[in-house]
């Protein structure tokens, strides 16, 4: 299983409208553990269902040797199959029990093969993700969306690969699920693809495989190590920005500097020809002669701004200066002493069962606190977030929230008019600022040129956040109080570091529902509350869902 790779050459894929993804890549993948990171768009999931053979190549080539085992981000699962029809094992179960039931057909037994353990395996796979009470006929419309992650997870697992591709495995995982998804993957003997936007399960890995512009740079190592690294490229072509902005400031200088002493020494020329009383033919191509020299020293420093110019703008996009969030939000802010929201006894009821348990929860933010709702999966921590926004009216109990502004944003991200632009949302939640100030606005979000005119509809999940948060936090009055349901779910890695920088920015109180305990550190999380089994408790920190 040692020598088990990928290798592709000179691997190319467009889409049917001959749209390119990807362009003569050349990789191989050793075995071991790589996380294969880029941002969204460009081409991570193509690349895996390449590999996958899902897709074919439209030029290239891409080869794995060994058996294959592949968990795609959105699984193909009906909610009526069964789990043992998920985990691929119902016929040989099926001819097992019919041989165990007398049933000695040449045809059972060609099932079954040389899978007489198959029950046992499959009992030790689901063990290891959590999923040991799980029975064999149970459908999947009874299962969390973590649940079916995982046992897709114990399906591949089955096959026994030697090479392992997963597509944003943890999504929909609760940190208990994460936590044994990351115990698997530790002890995975063969070669290991991920493809993940967590942190967490990225620091397990032995290297990281950015996806930039169309080709694979490689970097030994963690993700820590690999943002490490790319923290001190960054750093110096940060330094090259500045110094080819000296350059282009001095080019532009002494530019405008030769124009002012050809402007002199014309009106000079000009005076002198007068006096010295030449020929108007001579004195004509004594001028035309000067001003052709003049031409040519402009074109001069003319090419040499342009090339100080080119090189601030390769620097710039190396240092990738416009990729950050850059903002102040002085009128969020909310005074030390301030109660934001109180809720005392919040009861709701879902399929006419309580929610929480006993006289329900009570809940008191004050203040600028920055709060972490953690749980795990169905324990009802988005209800309670509706119930602290005033999207949903408790079934008993009180809610009482200060004067100002509530924002809510759930995992659906649905705030804004689909069919409306970018400016156009803004504007909406916006009407009292004006134009210019606006753009300038959409800009610092990263909505630049033409993308201000783009539909909501057509924006990526990254981009629909860093609109949505735009006008979130620009609407009149500003909010007090910022509700946050999973709001790094489905963004890549650069997205997370904008929404870090803008909520860093933000000066309300907040509460967020996440499993990602480095973006919740990232944005200065104080105050840790865990939802389980009914009842809300105050945690020091952060701990298992």
């Amino acid at each position: 299983m040692s020598d088990a790779y990928v290798v592709s050459s000179a691997l190319s894929f467009s889409w049917p409208d001959e749209s390119p993804v990807l362009d003569d890549l050349s990789f191989s993948v050793p075995g071991g553990r790589t996380g294969l990171v880029a941002p969204n768009g460009s081409g991570k999931t193509t690349l895996l269902r390449l590999i996958a053979g899902e897709l074919q190549p439209t030029g290239g080539s891409v080869t794995v040797r060994g058996v294959l085992g592949y968990l795609p981000q959105h699984l193909p699962y009906a909610v009526d199959q069964t789990a043992a029809q998920v985990l691929g094992v119902d016929r040989v179960v099926a001819a097992l029990h019919a041989i165990e039931a007398g049933d000695a057909s040449e045809e059972n037994f060609g099932v079954v093969g040389d899978d007489w353990d198959v029950e046992e395996r499959t009992a030790v796979e689901l063990n290891r993700l959590g999923l040991g009470d799980i029975a064999l006929d149970r459908r999947l419309g009874t299962l969390s969306g973590g649940q079916v992650v995982s046992l897709g997870l114990a399906a591949q697992l089955l096959k026994r690969p030697d090479v392992l591709l997963l597509d944003e495995p943890t999504n929909n995982l609760d940190g208990a699920a994460r936590d044994r998804l990351t115990g698997v993957l530790r002890a995975f003997p063969g070669c290991l693809l991920v493809v993940s936007h967590d942190r967490t399960l990225l620091d397990e890995m032995d290297r990281i495989a950015a996806l930039e512009h169309g080709e694979l740079r490689w970097y030994g190592g963690s993700y820590t190590d690999y943002e490490q690294a790319v923290r001190a490229e960054r750093e110096v072509a940060q330094r090259q920005v500045r110094t080819a902005e000296q350059d282009l400031k001095r080019q532009k200088r002494e530019m405008q500097q030769a124009r002012e002493r050809a402007a002199r020494r014309a009106s000079t020329a000009a005076r002198n020809l007068n006096d010295a009383g030449l020929a108007r033919i001579v004195a004509g191509g004594l001028k035309r002669a000067a001003q052709v020299s003049a031409g040519r020293a402009d074109e001069t420093h003319a090419a040499r701004v342009g090339d100080a110019q080119t090189r601030l703008d390769q620097a710039s996009r190396a240092a990738r200066l416009d990729d950050r969030i850059v903002i102040e939000l002085p009128d969020t802010t909310v005074p030390a002493g301030r109660t934001v929201f109180g809720g005392e006894h919040l009861q709701t009821e879902y399929h006419g069962r309580p929610v929480f348990a006993g006289d329900g929860v009570d809940l008191t933010i004050r203040g600028p606190e920055r709060i972490a709702l953690t749980g795990p999966n169905g324990a009802g921590k988005s209800t309670l977030l509706r119930l602290v926004g005033g999207e949903q009216a408790p079934a008993s109990g009180t809610a009482t929230r200060a004067d100002g502004r509530v924002a809510y944003l759930s995992q659906r991200l649905d705030l804004l008019d689909p069919a409306r632009t970018v400016a156009e949302n803004l504007a909406a939640f916006a009407p009292a600022l004006p134009d210019a100030e606006r753009m300038n606005l959409l800009a610092r979000f990263l909505f630049r040129g033409g993308r201000v005119h783009l539909p909501v509809g057509a924006l990526s999940g990254g981009e629909l956040l860093r609109a949505t948060l735009a006008c979130v936090l620009f609407t009149s009055p500003t909010p007090q109080l910022l509700l946050l349901d999973e709001p790094t779910n489905n963004l890549d890695l650069d997205s997370v570091a904008q929404l870090e920088g803008a909520l860093t920015a933000y000066r309300g109180a907040l509460l967020v529902v996440s499993h990602d305990e480095r973006f919740l550190a990232a944005i200065g999380v104080d105050r840790w509350l865990r939802l389980a089994d009914g009842r809300l408790t105050e945690t020091g920190g952060p701990g298992p869902d």
